[in-house]
Parts: structure tokens; C-alpha cells; sequence
């Protein structure tokens, strides 16, 4: 999505439009690669999140296309969600097959959300623990945009923070398995005050992202002992905050980055294994 330059993100009703444009490109795209006629069903996040109220308007384009793509082919259509497919694509990215029909708990960190997760062997989800305000995506985006990047800019803060060789000692807000995150921000625009550098605030940002996850997962296993810790959405594609992590904690999956920040494969898998034709067939 084509975001103007020192924008956090676009509203909604340009969302909307602008998938709407680039779906049916897609689809040719899609088409000129693979033979539309061998699809079985069509997996959709129908919106963020498996909770009341979770709605976002630029979902309802998504569900339309595979509504329409459904009904003509005469093949099911499954709705699932957004946080849905990320976790799936997790799951499946650290251990196969394996983690399905599995308790586990999984975090779920992106620009929307800061979810601690607990996953039972029906895959359902319940949230255990969340931030009460800024999201940890936000906080790297902003901080990023803060430095003249483009929208989004976790890659470009992931890279300057890789070159920081200082010691940092983040500081972060974290009861139990809650957390806050707006303090974050500000912390930032203090550090860059008082003439930081930009690797500096940058590593600073990202530890203190980590150094919440982990305090959030302790609890989590204090609870829940024994589970394993699977990391899912964009922000934890960043090499630092992997590293950070699973020096720290026992029986940590990360996956590649193209599972972290990609929930359609999760999605396809849900779809899949809804109409029987996953793990039988290759992925």
C-alpha cells in the first residue's frame, strides 16, 4: 500500500481503495503462475481478530473477492482472521506439521497488536495478555518515521540498531502478563534529545520491545510450564529482538521473516486443513 511520506499508515477509506485496485491484478498475477481451475477452497482473514467488535473495513474487500471467487467456482469458502493466519504461519514455519493439535503459547507482535496468546489443542486462542496502549509495531514505525524513513520501517530500525555495538539497558513497563508500551516512544524522542545516535535509540527500541516480551512470557510460563513459546508477526522478523529472546528464554521458536510478517500461508493452511486436503498434500 502506497503510504505518503512522513505518514504513519493510511485511513481506512484509502485502504479500501487501494486494495480494492491491486486485487484484481493480483489475481492475474496469481493466474499467469498457478491454474485457478485446481483450487479446492479459498481461505480469507475476515478481520483482525476472533474477538467482538475486532472489525476493520478493508477486510470486507478481501472477503468479497473470495466470496465471489467461491460462489463461481462452486468450492468452500473459509473465513478465518488476521491474527489467525499469523499464528498458523508461525506454527508451521517453526515445526512443520508438528505444533498442530498441540497446547502451546504464541505471541502475536505487529503494528496492531502485543499478544500474548494461549493456543489449546483445538487451535483456539485466548488472549492471556496484551498492551494497554501503543502496540510494539507502532512504537518501531514511529520511531522510524521519526528518522525520515518510509512507512513501515522496522526493517531501516532493525538495521541501524544492528550497527550499534553499546551496552543498553532498556526500561520497560510490564505487570504481570501485561504491558505498557506508550512510554516507549517518549523514552525515544528523550534519547534523540539529549544527542544519541540513531543506532543507539534504535537498539534501544527494539531491547525494550524483547526485554517486555520476555518478562510477558515469564509470567505466561509461570502459569503455563512446560508450553513451548512460538513468535509470530512482523516486528519479530528483527534479528536483535530474536537474538535478545532466545538467549533468555527456554523452548523459544522464531521463524523467517517471510512467515513473521506473511499470515496469507496461514491462512491457505487454515483453509486447508477445514476441507481435509492439509498435512495429505504438500505445502
Amino acid at each position: 500500500m502506497p503510504v505518503k511520506e512522513g505518514h504513519l499508515g493510511l485511513r481506512q477509506s484509502d485502504a479500501v481503495f487501494h486494495h480494492t485496485a491491486a486485487l484484481p491484478q493480483l489475481l492475474q498475477t496469481i493466474a499467469e503462475k498457478a491454474d485457478l481451475t485446481q483450487i479446492g477452497a479459498v481461505g480469507v482473514s475476515a478481520r483482525p481478530r476472533d474477538a467482538e467488535g475486532s472489525y476493520m473495513p478493508c477486510f470486507l474487500v478481501g472477503l468479497n473477492a473470495a466470496t465471489a471467487f467461491s460462489l463461481a467456482r462452486g468450492i468452500p469458502l473459509i473465513r478465518t482472521t488476521h491474527q489467525q493466519g499469523h499464528v498458523t504461519a508461525a506454527m508451521f514455519a517453526a515445526a512443520g506439521d508438528a505444533f498442530f493439535g498441540k497446547e502451546l503459547l504464541v505471541f502475536h507482535v505487529s503494528g496492531g497488536t502485543t499478544d500474548l496468546l494461549h493456543c489449546d489443542n483445538q487451535g483456539r486462542l485466548t488472549c492471556l495478555g496484551t498492551s494497554s496502549d501503543l502496540y510494539a509495531g507502532q512504537a518501531v514505525d514511529r520511531l522510524g518515521v521519526r528518522l525520515g524513513y518510509g512507512f513501515p520501517a522496522g526493517v531501516q530500525v532493525s538495521e541501524l540498531a544492528a550497527r550499534c555495538a553499546e551496552s543498553v539497558r532498556p526500561r520497560v513497563s510490564v505487570q504481570g502478563m501485561n504491558c505498557s508500551l506508550s512510554g516507549l516512544q517518549n523514552q525515544c524522542e528523550h534519547l534523540l534529545a539529549e544527542g544519541r545516535s540513531p543506532e543507539y535509540v534504535c537498539k534501544y527500541c527494539l531491547l525494550c520491545v524483547a526485554e517486555t516480551l520476555r518478562r510477558m512470557c515469564t509470567a505466561a510460563q509461570q502459569q503455563y510450564p512446560g508450553l513451548p513459546v512460538v513468535f509470530a508477526g512482523g516486528v519479530m522478523s528483527s534479528d536483535l529482538v530474536r537474538t535478545y529472546i532466545t538467549h533468555r528464554i527456554p523452548a523459544a521458536y522464531f521463524v523467517p521473516g517471510k512467515f513473521a510478517s506473511d499470515n496469507a500461508i496461514g491462512v491457505s493452511i487454515l483453509a486447508a486443513r477445514e476441507v481435509g486436503a492439509w498435512p495429505n498434500t504438500s505445502t
